[in-house]
């Protein structure tokens, strides 16, 4: 009889025992399982922000192209009327000098006359 007693005991205590063992298992699959979406949507999260990144820099990239151009623009217009000035300030020198030495000869040849 006690050998019929203790075999029962050990048979109920080896149930119990593969019960616990399955839910352990089950609660490792769900954390593994929660684990891996947690980092795949980190992986997502990650990629989402670089893929914001490259735009971000994209346009800023753009932005300053857009701004060197302008800049480049505005020099070579700035250049090109101080040039203008310089080429009327040039000729109305030349004009001014010119019409003096005209004068010059004019009062030489009065004066010759």
């Amino acid at each position: 009889m006690k050998k019929l007693l203790l075999l029962v005991l050990a048979l109920g205590l080896s149930f119990t025992a593969c019960r616990e063992t399955k839910e352990n298992a089950e609660e490792a699959t769900e954390a593994v399982e929660n684990t891996a979406n947690d980092a795949a949507e980190a992986v997502e999260n990650t990629a989402d922000k670089a893929v914001e990144a490259v735009e971000n820099a994209a346009d800023k990239a753009e932005e300053a192209t857009e701004n060197a151009v302008d800049a480049a623009s505005e020099a070579v217009e700035n250049a090109a009327e101080n040039a203008k000035d310089a080429v009327e300030e040039v000729v109305e020198d030349a004009k001014e000098k010119g019409a003096d030495e005209l004068n010059k000869a004019a009062d030489k040849l009065k004066g010759n006359n």
